[in-house]
């Protein structure tokens, strides 16, 4: 079918401004996803899969401006030992970075791999490629063409400490597209973590192949800028009896767009996608979520709570896909929204999609305001209300944030959130 007029302007206009890196190995993945652009069309409202999210100020050739935001507050994850990878508006920050020497791993910039034969052919691109299918992902397909850096990791081992990929925001206007791959070798292990709030605009990508036996842990903060906008893409390849694990805390941000898409192709593999949103005002945060179960006995949890205030916005929209054959699948969903006041909403799709008859696949949503019962109990013991209010409020997340099996982890999120809903009281 004939795209839309107005897709291929919006398309067009959108190229015009880019420049695609040139030569090396990934110069045919470019040039096929570029292929693959221009016969989709960027996004657009009529899109089934943005029909709750306006794409517009995601599509459009030049990045809206945004306020960088100036505090004292001390980065998430300064106190642990980790390998600091730093990308300032999408630039790369040698001075600010660590070495990349590290015991089972290699790492390497995906701007500095011009050779024309790499262990990253096989992979960039090939998973968001496959990830176009049933759903088209435009600005996935985008980010593979167009991505000017990122980083290649290649697991062997088990690394001592976690890899941390930091984004700072220093210019109003800047507008970054990064590309992160990332093999995780049979039996091998590996933690990445990533924070900041990246550039006034940004796209990212990151393509994760995780072999037999091998764990792939991942623990994302997006802020606190709040005029930021973002559209990011995770896609997964499980293989026999390995682990994927994903947690994300958002806090503020006008526009967020996380998507994550999981192939499941080895039995008895796991994964885990999770998140907790906390929005205030003018804050629109979409996580849009496709799981492939395509073998035996394997096991998905989709968890995601937002909490919303002062007119903010929630989308969910997470689908499991069970394959035929993929017997004996356990796929679990669920999505749920506090809304503080009654001018926030949250707007759910979940959907479960069927071919094999021994499954346990179970999905739920809901939206509902703080238990009045409960805050009445907190406060005739003397706690005022809003700190009740909080404690009430961290107790709805801490289901999501139970996700992250580093406990350390866990706990420094369960205080960043904190930290967030008493800066809101004050």
């Amino acid at each position: 079918m004939a795209l839309a007029q107005i897709k291929i302007d919006a398309t067009s206009e959108r190229l015009a401004a880019l420049e695609m890196p040139q030569g090396g190995w990934s110069g045919a993945a470019r040039a096929d996803a570029l292929a693959r652009l221009q016969a989709m069309g960027l996004p657009s409202r009529r899109d089934e899969y943005w029909k709750y999210t306006r794409p517009d100020t995601l599509v459009q050739a030049k990045a809206p401006e945004a306020a960088v935001l100036e505090t004292d507050e001390k980065p998430v994850f300064s106190g642990m030992d980790r390998l600091k990878i730093v990308f300032i508006d999408g630039v790369f920050d040698a001075a600010a970075s660590d070495d990349f020497a590290l015991e089972g791993v290699s790492i390497e910039r995906l701007a500095d791999t011009g050779a024309d034969i790499h262990w990253a052919q096989g992979l960039y691109g090939v998973l968001e490629t496959a990830g176009q299918d049933p759903v088209e992902r435009a600005l996935a397909a985008l980010n593979t063409a167009y991505a000017t850096d990122g980083v290649l990791i290649h697991v062997t081992g088990k690394p001592s400490k976690p890899i941390s990929l930091i984004y700072r925001h220093v210019s109003t206007s800047s507008d970054a597209i990064l590309h992160h791959v990332v093999k995780v070798d049979a039996g091998a292990e590996v933690t990445v973590l990533e924070n900041g709030p990246a550039a006034a605009r940004f796209n990212k990508c990151m393509e994760v192949d995780i072999a037999d036996g091998a764990k792939f842990h991942h623990v994302r903060t997006q802020g606190r800028d709040h005029e930021r906008r973002a559209a990011t893409h995770m896609f997964a390849r499980l293989g026999t009896e390995s682990v994927f694990k994903s947690f994300t805390l958002t806090a503020n941000g006008v526009m967020t767009r996380n998507e994550c898409v999981i192939e499941l192709t080895g039995d008895d593999a796991h994964a885990t996608v999770a998140g907790a949103a906390l929005g205030d005002g003018d804050f629109h945060h979409d996580d849009t979520i496709f799981i492939t179960h395509d073998a035996v006995n394997c096991e998905s949890r989709q968890v995601f709570k937002k909490v919303l205030r002062n007119g903010a916005t929630g989308v969910f929209q997470g689908k499991i896909l069970v394959k035929p054959g993929a017997q004996k699948t356990d796929g679990y969903q669920i999505s749920q929204s506090l809304l503080l006041d009654e001018d926030s909403q949250f707007l759910a799709k979940p959907e479960l999609e069927i071919y094999a008859d021994d499954v346990a696949c179970s999905h739920g949503s809901t939206s509902g305001a703080i238990d009045e019962e409960a805050l009445f109990y907190l406060r005739s013991r003397g706690v005022p209300k809003g700190p009740a209010t909080d404690l009430l409020t961290l107790s709805f997340l801490a289901e999501a944030v139970e996700e992250i099996e580093d406990e350390a982890l866990a706990e420094e999120i369960t205080e960043r959130l904190a930290a967030w809903l008493s800066r809101r009281r004050s």
